[in-house]
């Protein structure tokens, strides 16, 4: 079989890959010597789409419209400004075996990929229920959401099941965009969760109870502190019913489940520091094999400002470990420096007619402030984290591009704090002051 060269190899399509490849073609970078690997059939796209705008019955989103870097507001790249900037892309090729020592990339079809330098951007994969041997979980319409042909057949088993019944399991990220989005495409939506309250990973009681009730207002059913632990199918395998652990049994014509991802790393096993489940980076996100730069999902780097290593799964981290990547690749050849990243968590969703944002470290005791009634015309409400007298986290629902600054201000900066109460009173004033 063929071989291939590269300067530069990116292993993985997603939202990194895109953002690495535009930050290469600011920085110069020659015909031929850039090439992206991807198992998807599609140039780079803005991942989150699909589980919002993709899914609704108007304003549809669809490619071209959402090819990266519209997310971060920047120019859309489509598949001919790879081929302008003299970028390779090369599609719906899976790689099966990595060979760091040899600077080899091996494809299911038996192609061979060389490198200079390789950028691991594979992301992660979705956990599913057969991998848990889960009773009927291979049915027909159990579905996961993570590429664009999850994301057409979710749309697909929608249409067939107009006013259908759809039960989501998981109360995380997916969960809640998912059944949001299932409503408003008028189908009876019942939501399944183990936790006490959804989102757990970020959301206070205070917080989950707020979008439970709208949820709840908008006809959502919501079943909290039991599983799924399997499913029956009709005479064709689609999927019929759900049975939950506590013994209820839920009428289903489509199932998704978002029950959480795990990295992408397997290829590279045994062959690269690994740590808390991600592979290990430093502030440039150097790997510990020369040559080898890992971004987005699937790295564990240092986190400056809580002087600790953290792995993220989240958009913003995948744009910008990618652009610090190639500086970072950049810079070494021209045996410059450039600054350590320097990370401030953030996190956001959109849902119905909600927005949040989230910046910072969710630890510590927490305020509630603002108007949080899931019955409100226009909710407007946040929580604060304080950790050792300062506020290191803050949430915001519904705020206006200058608030939401604010409050990703008070993140960064830690401000003192000495009166949890005086901190509730002031809420969103206290932002604005830093």
């Amino acid at each position: 079989m063929a071989e291939k060269t590269f300067k530069y190899l990116i292993v993985g399509g997603g939202v990194a890959a895109g953002y690495a490849a535009r930050q290469f073609a600011k920085l110069g970078v020659n015909p031929g010597e850039l090439a992206i690997i991807s198992k998807e059939a599609v140039a780079p796209y803005e991942r989150p789409a699909l589980s919002k705008a993709y899914l609704f019955p108007e304003g549809t989103a669809r490619l071209p419209g959402f090819h990266v870097c519209v997310g971060s507001g920047g120019e859309r790249l489509l598949p001919e400004w790879y081929k302008e900037q003299g970028i390779e892309l090369i599609l719906s090729t899976e790689i099966v075996k990595a060979d760091l020592a040899a600077k080899s990339l091996i494809s299911a079809a038996g192609e061979t990929f060389k490198y200079n330098t390789l950028i691991i951007a594979t992301g992660s994969t979705v956990i599913r229920l057969t991998d848990f041997g889960v009773e009927g979980a291979d049915a027909k319409n159990i579905l996961y959401l993570r590429e664009i042909d999850d994301a057409d057949k979710l749309v697909e088993a929608i249409k067939a099941k107009k006013n259908g019944k759809a039960v989501i399991v998981g109360g995380g990220y997916i969960g809640l965009e998912l059944s949001a989005a299932l409503r408003i495409n008028n189908l009876d939506v019942t939501m399944v969760y183990p936790e006490p309250w959804c989102m757990p990973r970020l959301f206070t009681s205070g917080i989950a109870a707020f979008y439970e009730g709208y949820y709840a207002n908008k006809g959502i059913k919501i079943i909290k502190g039991t599983v799924a632990v399997g499913f029956t199918s009709d005479s064709n395998g689609k999927v019929k019913e759900v049975k939950l652990k506590d013994g209820r049994v839920l009428e289903a014509d489509i199932v998704v489940v978002g029950v959480g991802g795990r990295p992408l790393s397997t290829l590279f096993k045994g062959q690269v520091a690994e740590e808390k489940g991600g592979i290990k980076t430093d502030g440039f996100f150097r790997t510990s094999v020369p040559d080898v730069y890992a971004v987005g999902d699937v790295v564990t780097f240092p986190m400056k400002l809580y002087n600790d290593i953290r792995r993220v799964e989240h958009v913003d981290h995948a744009r910008k470990s990618a652009e610090q990547a190639v500086k970072a690749i950049k810079a070494s050849e021209e045996g410059k420096t450039i600054e350590e990243y320097d990370y401030l968590p953030y996190f956001y969703s959109r849902a119905f007619d909600l927005s949040w944002q989230f910046y910072g470290d969710n630890v510590g005791d927490t305020v509630l402030f603002g108007d949080s009634s899931p019955t409100s015309q226009k909710p407007k409400f946040g929580t604060y984290w304080v950790q050792d007298g300062k506020v290191v986290g803050a949430f915001l629902e519904g705020g206006s591009p200058e608030e939401n600054k604010a409050i990703a201000k008070v993140a960064r900066t830690k401000p003192p704090v000495e009166n949890l109460d005086v901190l509730t009173k002031e809420g969103l004033s206290f932002a604005a002051k830093i």
